[in-house]
């Protein structure tokens, strides 16, 4: 005879009512996720599941489905998709919460502990007043641009020498964090495709990477990136629902250890030099508001300068709660220490977010690395004056990334990166000080300085996480 608990019993929990249809289950079901947990162990050793810690599977899993379908159904309404100001908004928010969200968990977990929601704020708050240095200079561009429209000498006058010469430079510096970055973004490419595999290992990794890397390079060269960038287009709604749809899980998850053991407290790990110098080696993970800087062919500077904000504001708050769920939800035994560690992670609260987060990886690094190899190409003609063409930039990006790829781990890529889009910064933060400094605002031209100055410590003592 059947006991109380074989009954039919709802199982979407009440702060998600109205979000889907309840659904129910059986004791047949609950053995089979059962099951599917012995499963998981056998598969990832890493993750030390235990039956008493995970959530209900097909329950989370139905959640997390329901809620990317919506977000995915919501990013491709008409009057989504032609909205100039989310189109001005989703190409620096996809490109800041890319890569970054799909490692930060176990960096932070396993590195900060605690302190981890603080770094992140901190990085956040960190890019940020880059990214005011860089509005400003948008402003200012937009009037000289404005002037010359208008066919007048007007009383800005030319750009300073000054400010020119260091645009000149940050271009070569972006050239070269480009480099860098699609390093990073293939090394991740590599590592996510055999992360579910009978070969996950570092070495198969790289092979992945190393493939991907030549393929990159040599279509770009033969071909060029007309077909391959429209990629981009599709992969940042999918990207951004399966972001959604994960932080929806958690904070499932996180209700139902409220409910159950409750929350998990971390270790405590001593904040200092050292790991103040990995966090600046983190640069490279709230990357991606500049891009805004870039847009101006297709949207005005006022825009510009808005919807950096907002794909800054945006990206804190996704950022800030999704580290604040990972330390208070998960032991460090349940998140393993790789830079796939987030499917190890994700096995907990529902067994479909693995695969989703599997497919956002592979068609977001990938696509991020085709733009950035096109916008390199371009960059590398345009400060070169001519004399390395895009096709032989694409080569060059290949093989020094498949360089970078077999002498560095991923973890060292991450700081090369850091440093490099901290150099950046460095010149972007020093045009601002002139444009200021032209304008007779010594204060906003001290502070412009201090944060140029702030950069150059991130590319002096950035340091990878170990």
């Amino acid at each position: 005879m059947a006991s109380e608990s074989s009954k039919l019993q709802p199982i979407v929990r009440p702060a998600f009512d109205n979000l889907i249809v309840p659904l129910m289950i059986s004791d047949h079901n609950s053995e089979r996720a059962d099951s599917w947990a012995q499963g998981v162990r056998q598969t990832d050793p890493t993750c030390r599941l235990k039956l008493s810690e995970m959530s209900d599977p097909i329950a989370n899993s139905s959640v997390v489905i329901a809620a990317t379908a919506i977000t995915l159904l919501v990013l491709f309404l008409p009057r989504v998709v032609n909205s100039t100001t989310w189109r001005a908004t989703v190409t620096p928010l996809a490109s800041i919460i890319g890569s970054g969200f799909l490692v930060l968990g176990p960096i932070l977990k396993h590195g900060f502990g605690e302190w981890g929601i603080l770094v992140m704020g901190l990085l956040c708050g960190i890019a940020y007043l880059f990214g005011e240095a860089i509005r400003f200079n948008i402003a200012q561009y937009e009037q000289y641009k404005k002037q010359t429209l208008q066919g007048e000498t007007g009383s800005l006058g030319a750009i300073p020498g000054l400010a020119q010469r260091l645009e000149s430079l940050a271009s070569i510096a972006l050239t070269i964090a480009y480099v860098v970055s699609i390093a990073y973004y293939l090394n991740l490419f590599g590592a996510f495709a055999v992360s579910m595999t009978s070969v996950d290992d570092e070495t198969h990794a790289r092979i992945v990477t190393t493939a991907a890397l030549a393929f990159v390079g040599g279509f770009g060269w033969l071909k060029g990136f007309s077909a391959l960038e429209r990629l981009e287009e599709g992969t940042v709604g999918l990207k951004l629902a399966i972001i959604c749809g994960l932080l929806v899980g958690f904070v499932a998850f996180f209700i139902e250890r409220l409910r159950g053991d409750g929350l998990y407290s971390s270790p405590d790990i001593p904040f200092d030099w050292q790991t103040l110098t990995v966090a600046l080696g983190l640069v490279i993970t709230v990357q991606g508001f500049e891009t805004s800087r870039y847009l101006g062919g297709e949207f005005d500077g006022a825009t510009r300068i808005r919807t950096m904000k907002m794909s800054q504001w945006i990206s804190t708050s996704i950022y800030v709660v999704y580290i604040a769920l990972t330390t208070y939800c998960f032991t460090d035994d349940q998140v393993p220490e790789s830079e796939t560690g987030i499917i190890g992670m994700t096995q907990l609260v529902a067994p479909v977010l693995p695969v989703l987060l599997v497919v956002a990886a592979l068609a977001a690094q990938f696509s991020a690395a085709v733009a950035d190899t096109g916008g390199c190409g371009g960059l590398t003609e345009e400060v070169t004056g001519g004399k390395v063409k895009s096709g032989t930039a694409f080569l060059i990006i290949a093989a020094v990334g498949i360089a970078l790829t077999w002498v560095a781990d991923i973890y060292s890529i991450i700081a090369y990166a850091s440093r490099a889009f901290a150099a950046y910064y460095t010149l972007q933060c020093g045009v601002a000080s002139v444009f200021a400094r032209r304008q007779g605002q010594t204060l906003r031209t001290l502070w412009y300085t201090a944060l140029s100055a702030f950069a150059v410590c991130i590319v002096i003592f950035g340091s990878p996480a170990e």
